[in-house]
């Protein structure tokens, strides 16, 4: 009898789990999406990672620890993927001719760069609350258990590092001829 018990108590647990896992899949298409820029091959990657994980949803012990398994599965799957495709290239899809121009190169590189000395400028507390929200995109719940503050603190310090991030990005980058030029318009004043 407690074997049946104990079964059906499983097959619940299985069920609780699955439904979770369900409701993390737009999250795994986001990140799938991001990586792969091809909703194609995000929709594969992500129905490979959603049929491994309910494969062996049995073997999750710390359902607090399931959606950083879930992600490394997702991470598991795009790997694969990526290796199956690469020895599956079609000669007719390279394409022969970027469409970047190496001043559009130059051009993401460095407001990418201007973007992340930006967020390092910011302080620890303000960093935390950007990076988890708009780059992790963590929920403001997620992020105030995460931290331990009041989902308001967390709106609060959102809103600061954003409008720090907006002022500092919206400020003109001064190259070295510019420093040189303003430089030469300074009076000494004694």
């Amino acid at each position: 009898m407690s074997s049946i018990k104990s079964l059906l108590l499983l097959s619940a647990r299985q069920r609780k789990l699955c439904k979770r896992l369900e409701a993390g899949r737009g999250r795994l298409f986001r990140m799938a999406y991001a990586w792969s820029h091809n909703r194609d091959v995000a929709d594969e990657v992500v129905q490979e990672t959603m049929i491994k994980a309910m494969h062996n949803v049995d073997k999750i012990k710390d359902v607090a620890a399931m959606d950083s398994w879930l992600f490394r599965v997702l991470s598991n799957c795009f790997i694969d993927l990526c290796r199956k495709r690469r020895e599956e290239i079609d000669v007719d899809e390279i394409k022969l001719f970027s469409p970047d121009t190496p001043e559009t190169i130059n051009l993401r590189n460095e407001m990418l760069i201007s973007v992340r000395e930006a967020i390092a400028g910011l302080p620890l507390k303000h960093r935390q609350v950007i990076t988890l929200i708009d780059i992790e995109s963590f929920s403001y719940a997620e992020v105030s258990n995460i931290l331990g503050i009041p989902p308001g603190t967390v709106m609060s310090r959102l809103n600061r590092a954003r409008q720090s991030l907006k002022k500092t990005l919206d400020q003109p980058a001064m190259t070295g001829n510019d420093k040189r030029q303003h430089g030469a318009n300074l009076k000494v004043v004694k």
